[in-house]
């Protein structure tokens, strides 16, 4: 069950580019800020719908709370940075270098060749999905941008090994998302102009992406390395992107492409590689007598 809900994450994941079409007139580290607002705002709404102590304070160490700040928050910092200097295909591309480090972080001796293998074809699937037609032109005036990009991949899959071993309670996730609220909102007032007037559409926007995929996917995610299968995750995790296409492709917002059913192949033959079952030891032979 806790696997089924970090592939929930991952399907929450799929949905940010359809849903970040109703917020794009909204400065991302102030639409950070409202998402994870919304996201801490789900711990307190459980707690009271349990009748438990809203306000108890998290257990959470030093290095806990250092490595959810600096996945949570250091993840899209250097993503909005890095868009601000590189192309946002060339960016995309990099960052999603992540589910093959995590593949390879949670693998073992025994299991890091297929890791390697899964996880080459999983990023050749999204390299079609997220460069579609065109081709890779890396700039080196571009080489800012790349390097924070490469940044975003090793921040979320060294949060996302870390977080299959912490023993933190996954509504944690709330103290940290309220944090992370407040650094994206001393961002926005450090880096960008406010856009406080914003319409029913954009806040309709804003609330569904702290419920899902900007917020409620990262309790999902916690719950799902803590208890699920943690290499099946990795593998499945490069599928955000094709789900990606496949809505915006279905709202009309994007043309539908033979890409689109080869990345598919692609991914799920990483995966399958990646998590392909151990062969049955074959029984020894009995002794002569």
């Amino acid at each position: 069950m806790a696997t089924i809900f970090g592939i929930s994450a991952v399907l929450l994941w799929g949905m940010l580019a359809l849903l970040g079409t109703l917020t794009t007139g909204i400065p991302p580290f102030q639409l950070l800020s409202i998402c994870f607002f919304i996201s801490a705002l789900l711990m307190f709404g459980k707690r009271l719908c349990r009748r438990e102590p809203v306000f108890a304070l998290p257990r959470l160490t030093r290095s806990q709370w250092l490595f959810g700040i600096i996945g949570l928050f250091g993840f899209h910092f250097c993503y909005f940075l890095a868009l601000r200097q590189a192309p946002a295909i060339d960016v995309s591309l990099m960052v999603y270098i992540w589910p093959l480090l995590l593949a390879l972080f949670v693998a073992n001796r025994q299991t890091a060749g297929r890791a390697m293998i899964g996880g080459c074809l999983g990023f050749i699937g999204i390299a079609l999905i997220i460069l579609g037609d065109g081709s890779l032109a890396l700039d080196q005036a571009h080489w800012t941008g790349y390097l924070l990009a490469l940044c975003c991949a090793l921040i979320w899959s060294g949060y996302s090994w870390y977080l299959s071993r912490s023993d933190n309670s996954v509504e944690d996730i709330g103290w940290l998302s309220a944090a992370v609220a407040i650094l994206s909102l001393l961002a926005h007032l450090g880096l960008e102009n406010g856009h406080w007037e914003l319409s029913g559409t954009e806040w309709l926007g804003a609330l569904l992406l702290g419920l899902g995929p900007v917020g409620g996917a990262f309790y999902l995610w916690d719950l799902g390395l803590k208890r699920g299968n943690k290499s099946l995750l990795a593998s499945l995790s490069f599928s955000a992107p094709l789900i990606s296409s496949v809505l915006l492709a279905l709202a009309g917002l994007h043309s539908w492409s033979m890409n689109i059913v080869i990345a598919l192949g692609l991914i799920l033959t990483g995966a399958l590689v990646n998590n392909w079952p151990k062969r049955i030891r074959r029984l020894s032979r009995p002794e002569n007598a």
